[in-house]
């Protein structure tokens, strides 16, 4: 696919005051890219949009991927401010290190709704506006989509269900000539890994994720690598790229389901007769 330039485009990032989200976002910027940067607190998104350049290349919004309402606000004030919206990247998430027999309900529910559910409603209030500009939408996973670590059921069954509501959209959004993708990377440094080296179940765990399987890798391959996805508009991003076959084992089959079983119109003419949920 030829790439998809940057520059000028209207970038809109959940969780961008994060560690990932701010250096994402910092990329893009210097991609030529144009921001709207979404997270849950007003003054850290004023402070990072005015960091970025300001008001006509950035801006804050207050979002939390838990509100259905304040995604829709802040994606329609985007699309009004920057004259519409290209890129949606749904990076919000959080992690807990612990086992079903100590975790408790509340906090499961709180990795889904962030992790998972918040992917999809950041998703359905950004397809209104991307769809416009036959854009893309981008979701970060994780490699627990494919390697389902214990202590982390929530974290690893959220992560695999954004992987699979990326590729069900994909295919409900390709007509309008909208692409998906998802992004896989593995250890990386930010301050959800520090969290895990300081409790002891997980510095039991991973080892430190100093060597062997676990090993870190820089967080600015991980950002190239996202960055790299959005031009090329992948339908997934594996980092680092050795990790590529192990991501794809589950989804071999995906492309002939996809060209067989859902052939020509089936999926939009199937969309036509569906009833509101």
């Amino acid at each position: 696919m030829p790439r998809y330039s940057l520059d000028g485009r209207v970038v809109a990032i959940t969780g961008s005051t994060g560690g990932l989200g701010r250096e994402v976002a910092s990329a893009l910027r210097a991609r030529g890219a144009r921001l709207a940067v979404l997270d849950l607190d007003q003054d850290a998104v004023d402070t990072q949009a005015l960091a970025l350049g300001g008001p006509d290349v950035a801006r804050g919004w207050r979002v939390d991927v838990r509100d259905m309402a304040t995604l829709e606000d802040a994606l329609a004030g985007a699309a009004e401010h920057f004259g519409g919206i290209d890129v949606v990247v749904a990076n919000a998430g959080i992690e807990c290190m612990s086992a079903m027999s100590t975790l408790s309900l509340e906090t499961f529910e709180r990795i889904v709704d962030i992790n998972l559910t918040g992917v999809w409603r950041t998703f359905k209030a950004a397809l209104p506006h991307v769809s416009e500009r036959r854009g893309y939408l981008m979701a970060v996973s994780s490699m627990a989509a494919f390697v389902h670590s214990p202590l982390q059921g929530g974290y690893t069954a959220s992560k695999a269900g954004v992987w699979a509501l990326c590729d069900s959209t994909r295919l409900e959004v390709r007509h309008l000539g909208v692409d998906v993708g998802s992004v896989h990377p593995t250890f990386f440094q930010t301050p959800m890994m520090d969290n895990v080296f300081a409790d002891p179940a997980g510095l039991r765990l991973w080892g430190g994720n100093k060597k062997g399987l676990w090993k870190m890798v820089s967080r600015d391959s991980v950002i190239e690598d996202i960055v790299s996805g959005i031009e090329h508009r992948r339908k997934m991003v594996v980092c680092p790229k050795r990790n590529t076959f192990l991501a794809r084992i589950p989804g071999l089959v995906h492309p002939v389901i996809d060209r067989i079983g859902f052939p020509g119109r089936t999926v939009p003419d199937a969309i036509a007769l569906t009833t509101r949920g």
